[in-house]
C-alpha cells in the first residue's frame, strides 16, 4: 500500500490557481528525485503563472533535466519576443529528439504552446496519446477550442477511469457542462462552487463561477463574483475580460476593464477582437468624410 502524496497540496494549488500558496508551501521534506523535479516543476510553472518570467529563466540552467528545461522554455515562450522565436526553435529540435521527446512534461509544454499559437492540430500531435492527467485535461481544453465537445468527453473518460474524483477531472467536467450548456451549467456551477467551499476561492475559481452565472442570466451576481476575483488580482485577463461582457450586459461602462488590459494583456484574443473592430470603424468614417 502506498504512503500519503507528498505532492497533493501542492499540486492542487496549482490546478486551482492559487500559485503563490503552491510557491509558499513547497518546502516538502522526503521526496524522491523523481518527486523533486516534479515539485520544482510545478512552482516554476506557478512563477510562470503570475508573471515571473525572468526568475524562472535565470534559475533553470543547462544542466538542469528535461522537465524543468520545458518549462523554462514555456517562461521563455511568453516572456516576451525577443525569446519567442528562440523558444519555438528550441522546442521543434527537442520534439525531433526520440531520446526526450516522449517526456510527459516536455509534450505538456509543447502543447501548452501550439495551443498559445492557436495551432491546434500540432498541439494535439504531441498531446493526444495524454497517459498523465494533465495530459488528458490539456487535450479536454484543446478539443473544446476546436468545438468537439464529443471528443473532450471521451477524454474526460479516460480521466475519470483513472481518478474521477481528482481535482482536474473535476475541472475538465465543469469546461464541458459550460461548453455543452443547457442544463449542465448548472453542474458546472456545483463544481466551481464545491471548490470554493472547499478551499480558498481563487481567481481561477472565481472567473468560473462567474462564466456559469452569466450562461444562466444572472449577471449582478457574476459582477459580484468577478469583482470578487479582480481584489486578489486586479491585472487578472481572464477577470478583465469576463468583466467587460458582464457590464456589457448591465448596461454599464467596460472602459476601466478594456483599458487594463490592453496594458497588461495586449496580445489576448478580446484586444484583437476590440483593436479590429476600432480599426474598422475608422477607416468607414474616413472614407464617409
Amino acid at each position: 500500500m502506498s504512503g500519503p502524496d507528498a505532492l497533493f497540496s501542492l499540486r492542487n494549488n496549482f490546478y486551482l490557481g492559487a500559485y503563490q500558496a503552491a510557491i509558499n508551501e513547497s518546502d516538502v521534506h522526503g521526496l524522491t528525485e523523481e518527486e523533486t523535479i516534479e515539485r520544482d516543476c510545478l512552482v516554476y510553472r506557478s512563477y510562470i503563472a503570475i508573471g515571473s518570467y525572468q526568475l524562472v529563466i535565470s534559475e533553470i540552467n543547462d544542466s538542469a533535466p528535461t522537465p524543468l528545461q520545458a518549462v523554462k522554455l514555456l517562461a521563455m515562450y511568453l516572456a516576451g519576443p525577443e525569446y519567442k522565436e528562440t523558444a519555438l526553435s528550441s522546442l521543434k529540435e527537442w520534439l525531433s529528439d526520440t531520446v526526450i521527446s516522449n517526456n510527459p512534461v516536455l509534450k505538456l509544454i509543447a502543447g501548452t504552446i501550439y495551443v498559445h499559437e492557436q495551432d491546434y492540430n500540432e498541439a494535439l500531435k504531441h498531446t493526444h496519446s495524454g497517459g498523465t492527467l494533465e495530459l488528458y485535461a490539456l487535450n479536454v481544453q484543446i478539443f473544446l477550442k476546436m468545438h468537439r465537445s464529443d471528443y473532450a468527453e471521451k477524454q474526460l473518460k479516460l480521466m475519470q477511469q483513472i481518478d474521477e474524483d481528482h481535482t482536474l477531472a473535476q475541472l475538465a467536467n465543469a469546461w464541458i457542462n459550460l461548453a455543452v450548456g443547457g442544463s449542465k451549467i448548472q453542474e458546472a456551477y456545483l463544481i466551481f462552487q464545491d471548490f470554493g467551499d472547499k478551499y480558498q476561492p481563487t481567481v481561477t475559481i472565481l472567473n468560473g463561477k462567474a462564466i456559469c452565472l452569466m450562461h444562466m442570466g444572472r449577471f449582478d451576481e457574476a459582477e459580484t463574483v468577478l469583482l470578487e476575483a479582480l481584489k486578489k488580482d486586479a491585472k487578472d485577463a481572464d477577470t478583465n475580460a469576463n468583466l467587460v461582457v458582464c457590464n456589457l450586459h448591465l448596461g454599464k461602462p467596460a472602459t476601466r476593464y478594456l483599458s487594463q488590459m490592453k496594458l497588461s494583456h495586449p496580445e489576448h484574443t478580446l484586444i484583437k477582437h476590440v483593436t479590429s473592430a476600432e480599426e474598422s470603424f475608422d477607416r468607414a468614417s474616413q472614407a464617409v468624410a
